[in-house]
């Protein structure tokens, strides 16, 4: 997920939030200032709760991110490599690079962000236990209860929350099939996001439309990233024994960064049948990716005096993958500008790529291949 906004790292990791997490954070400031507050403690001024509601709007957003770290940092103790940490609307993501190597790593990774939950939330209470009655009793006593469903609700068994990956590792651990432990944890998830669903519907009917509406959203979205990983896993199965070399497009055209834009069209892409070309180095290294569309997006009188190299200034370099990697490894990120995919490299110097179609293409083929006899 890209992040809007940049925080800065941690041990390393980037950490930043979505556009979405600040909106959540704004109806958080407005439900507490304009009446939560004025409830639990009459009384006070407009000043005091709408002040009280910006400080609890920003430590609830400095709670998920507690969340989100404590899975990162747990998880690099743990041997894996963190991607980074992004906050929105529905809580937060923590990308990781690899998956986790052994069951308890993963178990203790997923159960660090409801445990951080959970303790924040028992700090909150011990808080609000200790301050008399009043606007920041009832505050803290809020960012509590935040909490509380927060690390609760990360627990239920189904992915993708985090008691989904707790019972993925507790799965694999016993009967030592990673395969068989993804399907038992999707299937959970997509059971209890169509479950949340229905509920929501029910509140909307007999209680609160907007609760009810938050419950909708939240479920279709645990079921649909459940189903997600579904199509996943089986597309993963069905890459079994299958090359990078077997997917990629070979001899692709390339974008030299030296090039002005112009040059590159004129000389590359109007010869093309690609509509995205890996930019290299002059010593052959991919630095980054253009598309057809970056190439519009260059007004026509700055074609000729604008390299290409400056098109992907600020890019990550593009996934590398070798000939002979396993083709599964291609469903462990997300496609970058145009669909790529990844570029592949033998011998330091770039002898194919693959985009999306090319994946989908591989795909399609092994389903309709024959099952082999059993």
């Amino acid at each position: 997920m890209r992040q809007t906004l940049r925080f800065g790292r941690v041990a390393g990791i980037p950490v930043g939030a979505h556009w979405s997490a600040l909106g959540i954070v704004a109806l958080v400031v407005v439900a507490l200032g304009s009446g939560v507050l004025a409830t639990a403690a009459p009384g006070a001024g407009r000043t005091a709760y709408w002040v009280a509601g910006v400080v609890i709007g920003l430590l609830l957003m400095a709670s998920l991110l507690a969340h989100e770290l404590a899975h990162a940092l747990t998880a690099k103790r743990c041997g894996m490599e963190v991607e980074s940490v992004t906050l929105w609307a529905l809580g937060g993501v923590t990308e990781f690079r690899d998956e986790a190597r052994t069951p308890a790593g993963e178990v203790a990774t997923a159960a660090a962000g409801p445990a951080a939950s959970l303790l924040l939330s028992g700090l909150a209470f011990a808080v609000a236990a200790v301050l008399p009655p009043g606007v920041p009793r009832a505050a803290a006593a809020w960012l509590a209860m935040m909490n509380l469903i927060l690390g609760v609700f990360n627990l239920l068994p189904g992915s993708p929350l985090d008691g989904g990956r707790v019972l993925h590792g507790l799965l694999w651990s016993r009967y030592g099939d990673r395969a068989r432990a993804d399907a038992g944890a999707a299937r959970s998830g997509y059971g209890i996001g169509l479950a949340l669903t229905f509920a929501g519907f029910m509140v909307i009917w007999v209680w609160s439309p907007l609760g009810g509406m938050w419950l909708v959203i939240t479920g279709w979205y645990i079921a649909g990233a459940a189903r997600s990983e579904i199509l996943s896993r089986t597309a993963r199965r069905g890459l079994g024994g299958v090359s990078v070399r077997d997917v990629m497009t070979a001899t692709p055209d390339l974008a030299p960064a030296w090039l002005t834009v112009q040059g590159l069209v004129d000389t590359v892409v109007l010869g093309s049948h690609q509509s995205v070309f890996p930019v290299v180095g002059f010593d052959g290294a991919p630095l980054g990716v253009v598309s057809l569309e970056s190439l519009l997006a260059v007004p026509a009188e700055r074609r000729a005096d604008t390299r290409v190299e400056a098109l992907v200034m600020g890019q990550k370099p593009p996934r590398v993958l070798s000939p002979d990697d396993d083709a599964a490894a291609l469903l462990e990120r997300p496609s970058r500008t145009g669909g790529l995919r990844a570029v592949v490299v033998e011998g330091g110097l770039v002898t194919g790529m693959i985009t999306d179609a090319d994946l989908g293409r591989t795909l399609q083929q092994a389903l309709l291949r024959p099952a082999a006899p059993v």
